[in-house]
């Protein structure tokens, strides 16, 4: 089974899609989908689709969508049909009625857009660990290019979908934040320039994406620009979260303002390129046990 979700939906038995058009299907297969091999429980389920109201035929319901579901499986299972070997499958093997709720079975050969992006991500964070640059830079872009849009980008999303959107937006984020610093530290600040002039601007409180694009405008001879860049930002934070700058940007200006063009910074110098990872909706600086980088 073939299973994307970073973008629009896609779910693919036997190379035929089992996506179904209707909306709350959809939603019902995208929640499966992303946690594809795990049981995903009913009122988990009931949730999504009803958002904590639902009506009294919600369990009847949900199984009338499971049903289409299973009629979806059943046509792409029937187009192999003649070819395969072996025990043939049903639709019930593959999207599974388990205690409490229902399983998406993904199968030997599934593969799964999003656990591939976390597996390459974690890959290129040990390679920035072990000062692999050139490695962590080519897996990180491997594991971006896995997005073709935002999550479930034609989804109608209920409030566990939209969560998990969230959480994914920020892993994202996350991967593109420390491939930026990669590169920062392989010395490519001019090539950088476009794509964080478009990525500041679309994150306008995000501390660590200005922090680096300011050290590429610096390294680029463009002293002045960087400084803008942080009065900006500055004047962003003030005015819509009534915050200053974190204590680690205002070094940085300070570090800009004493250097000349030419003089590396941090990350010549053996440190960090930027900042730690900031949160895209409040642009300070967070960190969690399990992963420094990630907000």
């Amino acid at each position: 089974m073939q299973i994307d979700v970073l973008g629009i939906l896609d779910v693919r038995e036997t190379g035929v899609s089992i996506a179904p058009t209707a909306p709350k299907p959809r939603q019902v297969l995208a929640l499966l989908a992303l946690h594809a091999d795990q049981v995903v429980p009913v009122s988990a389920l009931i949730d999504e689709l009803w958002a904590g109201r639902p009506p009294r035929s919600a369990r009847t319901t949900l199984q009338t969508y499971v049903l289409q579901l299973r009629d979806l499986i059943t046509l792409a299972l029937d187009k192999q049909a003649s070819a395969a070997e072996g025990p043939r499958r049903s639709a019930k093997d593959v999207l599974v009625t388990a205690p409490g709720g229902y399983m998406l079975i993904s199968g030997e050969d599934g593969v799964s857009d999003v656990r591939e992006f976390e597996r390459l991500a974690g890959q290129g964070y040990r390679a920035i660990d072990a000062g692999d640059f050139p490695g962590a830079s080519r897996l990180l872009r491997e594991a971006l290019a896995l997005w073709s849009g935002p999550a479930f980008a034609d989804v109608q999303t209920g409030a566990r979908l939209e969560m998990e959107a969230k959480r994914l937006e920020e892993s994202r984020l996350c991967a593109l934040d420390q491939r930026i610093e990669a590169d920062l530290r392989l010395g490519r600040h001019r090539e950088l320039l476009a794509e964080l002039t478009v990525l500041t601007s679309r994150y306008r409180a995000h501390e660590n994406l200005h922090a680096q694009f300011m050290l590429a405008l610096h390294r680029s001879g463009r002293r002045g620009e960087a400084l803008d860049v942080y009065h900006r930002l500055r004047s962003t934070l003030v005015r819509d979260l009534g915050l200053e700058p974190s204590a680690r940007l205002r070094r940085l200006q300070q570090s800009i303002l004493v250097a000349a063009p030419e003089t590396p910074l941090a990350a010549e110098a053996g440190q960090p390129a930027a900042l730690p990872l900031s949160s895209a909706s409040s642009g300070r600086t967070t960190r969690t046990a399990s992963d420094a980088r990630c907000p």
